[in-house]
């Protein structure tokens, strides 16, 4: 059983303990003081032997003002007093506060972990003429591996034989494959998605892409700042003068007038006053709700100190594929457009046995069922040939037809909105004869551009980064109103430049990176906020980051800033009502005014209200 779910047991035994001995003294009318007392100091031991035991171990570390210290202060005060039920509730109510604090935060980073699924286990190296699998650390420079379809290439280096297309996506985030023949550079960690290679190794797997990606992400975990609470703060000056003032309280009225006893419960009575409860449950429960209500949003938010960051953030650095784009490819054009049902339905009869992503493209594109046999013959690299219907049919890349001498003609007319920079084609040919030509694209997220503009609207800087080449990127951010965005990038490049804004940025700045896959967690972790997409986003990239959009809305980013606004405005409520009603009733307390009972409704009372107000929190506006 995990710390925090034994914390949670441990206070709900304790405040059903507490409730059921209350009701047995009410019912019975028992008045003996050592019986109560022995009860409740059950339930007060219980509940709270963890915060006594920290605030002894601080003490003896020399950190003796904290928040530990003031609530073992002012329970055993109350224990002092007689007030036993005080001290047991006091010390219940800050229990269940931090169960709240860390059911939110417990799940932060728990499996950075799976970060390790990209790591081959494997390596099928060439030696004495035989292929041998071991460890990919156990190959050296120079020796030739070998790489079948679906195999994740283990190590960096040169292909010396084959052809095949790579899916890179868990390095770079491009979407689309990229085709790499004989002399071709090929780094570990991508896939190979058809044919065969057989790679010279360039480098030893400490020194390759998945490994660097994994020290990346080390790194960048030790430079994410940690967030201290506010009652930690406030306790560092708060407790220490609270002590000294009841001590003074004791000794300088005693001295004078001889009345040790009663400027000791008036000093006792006042660490009671002193105990903030209100803020020890209202902050993290007013952070709860803000939390709870995100939930309810399809936004989960990992800790109450990423709220204050979501409101403040006011720098956005978005990958593109996956993030801005929808991660997969569509159909967005058949030219000439007079042949479209002829192209897409021979491209469908190639294409629908393959698992290949641009196949899937096609065959959601035609959406029909065609049973017609095909023969098909497979071209590294290139695309396939066919026989349908006793027509020789060519599907694949624009050398695939060259090579066949295919002469490809597409008028100006018959373009349309076709660019072979910015989009992947697949062209068509039957018999020798150029058909046609689908062109395939990564759409923009439907309310990409609105949550683009509103952030823009609040001041925000907005960066786009991709591994897409730049005509792609700028294509993108030119339509999304994205005034900076860097293509061609390498995780190790994303990250670069995020530490540069970072960097460069001023004292009161937020930098939020917001993205999907494998490859962006580094920059989750290095970011002062990261935010991943839930739905699609790899797992690696999801525990790396500090909030998820479970719902793979961009626009959730938007309701996110509004719940965090509203949810610190409602703590910095609590701060205030909690502070105005302690510090008056510590100047009552004092002079003698009020007596036990006003220190009560000051500690549990104004605890109360601040805890209702929290609960506004949960409500959610669009």
């Amino acid at each position: 059983m995990s710390k925090n779910k034994k914390r949670t047991v441990r206070t709900l035994i304790s405040l059903t303990l507490f409730a059921l001995t209350l009701i047995i003294f009410s019912v019975t009318g028992e008045e003996r003081w050592f019986i109560e007392a022995l009860a409740f100091g059950v339930i007060y031991i219980i509940a709270g032997y963890d915060v006594l035991f920290k605030a002894t171990r601080n003490i003896l570390r020399g950190k003796v003002f904290d928040e530990n210290f003031l609530m073992t202060v002012a329970s055993l005060g109350a224990l002092a007093l007689g007030e036993y039920t005080e001290a047991c509730a006091v010390m219940i109510f800050y229990q269940i506060g931090e169960c709240f604090q860390a059911y939110a935060v417990g799940k932060s980073r728990r499996s950075i972990s799976k970060l390790m699924d990209i790591r081959p286990d494997i390596a099928r190296v060439i030696r004495e003429g035989e292929e041998v699998e071991v460890e990919p650390d156990e190959v050296s420079l120079g020796e030739l591996i070998t790489v079948r379809a679906g195999d994740r290439i283990p190590l960096d280096g040169v292909v010396k034989e084959g052809s095949c297309h790579l899916n890179t996506s868990a390095l770079t985030g491009e979407s689309k494959p990229l085709s790499v023949s004989v002399g071709d550079e090929v780094l570990s960690g991508t896939v190979c998605l058809d044919g065969k290679l057989v790679i010279e190794v360039t480098k030893e797997f400490y020194d390759s892409a998945v490994s660097k990606i994994l020290e990346m992400v080390e790194d960048a975990s030790g430079k994410k700042a940690k967030v201290e609470g506010f009652i930690s703060v406030f306790a560092k000056y708060y407790t220490p003068i609270v002590v000294v003032s009841a001590i003074l309280l004791t000794v300088i009225p005693s001295i004078f007038t001889g009345l040790w006893r009663k400027w000791t419960v008036r000093a006792l009575t006042f660490l009671v006053v002193s105990c903030p409860c209100a803020l020890v449950i209202s902050i993290p429960l007013g952070f709860f709700g803000g939390i709870g209500g995100a939930g309810n949003k399809g936004i989960l938010v990992k800790g109450s100190g990423y709220i204050e960051q979501i409101d403040r953030a006011n720098v956005f650095v978005f990958d593109k594929t996956g993030t801005l784009t929808k991660g997969q490819f569509e159909v967005v054009g058949v030219y000439p457009e007079k042949n479209r049902e002829r192209v897409l339905r021979y491209a469908y009869l190639c294409e629908k046995n393959s698992n290949h992503p641009i196949a899937k493209s096609i065959v959601r594109a035609y959406g029909k069922d065609d049973d017609c046999v095909a023969e098909i013959t497979e071209i590294a690299g290139k695309g396939l040939s066919a026989r349908i219907e006793n027509r020789e049919i060519l599907c694949g890349n624009k050398t695939l037809l060259e090579d066949n001498g295919v002469l490809i003609s597409l008028n100006a007319g018959e373009l349309g909105s076709f660019s072979e920079k910015t989009q992947t084609a697949v062209y068509i040919a039957i018999n020798g004869q150029f058909l046609g030509v689908i062109a395939l694209s990564d759409k923009v997220r439907d309310d990409a551009k609105e949550t683009v503009d509103k952030l823009k609207e609040r001041g925000a800087a907005v960066y786009m980064l991709t591994g897409d080449g730049k005509q792609i990127a700028q294509e993108v951010a030119d339509k999304l109103g994205v005034e900076v965005c860097h293509g061609e990038l390498l995780p190790q490049d994303k990250l670069l430049i995020v530490e540069e804004i970072i960097h460069k940025k001023n004292k009161n700045d937020v930098v939020c990176f917001v993205g999907d896959g494998i490859n962006d967690a580094p920059v989750l972790v290095r970011a002062d906020l990261g935010i991943s997409m839930g739905g699609i986003g790899s797992d690696s990239a999801i525990e790396a980051s500090d909030v998820v959009l479970m719902h793979d809305k961009l626009s959730s980013i938007i309701t996110a800033k509004k719940i965090a606004r509203k949810t610190m405005r409602i703590v910095r409520q609590n701060v205030v009502l909690a502070l105005a009603v302690k510090f008056s009733a510590l100047i009552l307390s004092s002079f003698g005014i009020g007596g036990m009972w006003y220190a009560v409704f000051a500690d549990v009372g104004v605890a109360m209200l601040a805890i209702l107000n929290s609960m506004r929190t949960m409500i959610v506006k669009e």
